[in-house]
């Protein structure tokens, strides 16, 4: 039988958006009513040329009241406030990575979510993509034996050469740890579980950072967060990850995230696309072999999260990009920081569910049975 559709508005149409417009469609679930942007002129375009029916205000995509799920793609300050006034206005969210900035405004959504009967989502939907689903797919099956231990690397010189307006990068909210950390930290803990403890150490090594992009090239930034973290993260589960993440490092030759079992260990792709390849080497293995993928959406599938939450919608099963893990994630990548400034480890004091699998061999359009 056919599912009724989730009327999606998204609010923040900048170049993320595009992403999220492509990709929603695909999915039979979903059906894209709304685009709005403090710029409506930029509203209107994403409108026209996504084939998007409205567009106009987050205001007055508020105020309508045929719109099941807001999708938060605004700037990461304002994910909490954009996504307060969604759910106040009785419309479920799924947001963009972090969050949101503070811990007291993450908690702040997912209890007026409580309050509503409503849910939150966030991104990274990464986790969801062929790639690390076939490395989930793989840990649960044990090829690797029982996980002992992790290693993750976020590492390069930052985006001041290629992005047109890098000075965001180096401000509170940002840097490394809280741009590209929610891709590494959710992988995690979609394999291992949520993380118990925290230790870490962070400094910004360079004061100061020249604008190499137009249009604000020869421009300096003065850098204001911490842009290396060395963390070490103990997970409830037992096992133990190193997690480094840096705007520091103009070379180097680390793995981006490995997982060490008892009987081998896998090597994981990258966390911030949907694909491969995954890579395991057995104990006794003389060379790594690379695996087959178990599940589909390799290609950019951002979106697909908003896709899950929608299917538990209507479903009443939890969604798996939920916004607890991502208040978990906001929770620990504070607590580096904590554990830096105060010198010692850190009890997070949230906690998630490791989400489940998305099953295999599902049409591509579908994410439930």
């Amino acid at each position: 039988m056919a599912v009724k559709p989730v009327n999606v508005g998204i609010v923040g149409c900048g170049n993320i958006s595009s992403a999220y417009l492509t990709k929603m469609p695909t999915f039979d679930i979903l059906n894209v009513v709304a685009c709005a942007d403090l710029v409506v002129e930029r509203a209107a375009s994403q409108a026209a040329k996504f084939g998007v029916p409205w567009s106009g205000t987050p205001a007055d995509l508020f105020a309508r009241d045929d719109i099941d799920i807001v999708v938060n793609l605004t700037i990461p300050a304002a994910h909490g406030t954009v996504g307060r006034a969604a759910l106040e206005t009785g419309k479920s969210v799924h947001t963009e990575k972090p969050l949101s900035l503070s811990r007291e405004e993450g908690q702040g959504l997912l209890d007026v979510a409580r309050e509503r009967d409503l849910r939150v989502g966030a991104a990274p939907d990464t986790f969801l993509g062929g790639g690390l689903q076939t490395c989930r797919q793989l840990l649960d099956e044990g090829v690797i034996g029982e996980p002992v231990a992790a290693t993750a690397f976020m590492m390069g010189h930052g985006p001041e050469s290629w992005h047109p307006d890098p000075d965001f990068f180096y401000q509170p909210g940002a840097g490394p740890l809280f741009d590209m950390g929610p891709y590494y930290l959710t992988t995690l803990i979609s394999m291992l579980g949520p993380i118990r403890r925290v230790t870490g150490s962070a400094r910004a090594s360079f004061p100061e950072r020249t604008i190499g992009s137009e249009p604000k090239k020869g421009q300096t930034i003065t850098v204001n967060t911490p842009t290396h973290h060395a963390a070490v993260l103990d997970f409830a589960s037992g096992p133990i990850a190193t997690l480094v993440t840096s705007f520091d490092v103009w070379h180097h030759e680390t793995p981006r995230i490995e997982i060490y079992g008892t009987e081998g260990t896998m090597s994981l792709p990258d966390p911030n696309i949907f694909g491969g390849p995954v890579r395991v080497r057995r104990a006794q293995d003389e060379a790594w072999e690379e695996m087959p993928l178990t599940h589909g959406h390799t290609e950019n599938s951002r979106g697909i999260g908003v896709a899950d939450l929608a299917h538990a919608l209507r479903s009443g099963r939890p969604h798996r990009a939920s916004g607890e893990m991502a208040y978990h994630v906001l929770d620990v990548m504070h607590a580096v920081l904590d554990a830096s400034a105060e010198g010692r480890h850190i009890d997070v004091a949230s906690t998630c569910e490791r989400p489940t699998t998305i099953p295999v061999g599902l049409p591509p359009n579908l994410l439930d049975d």
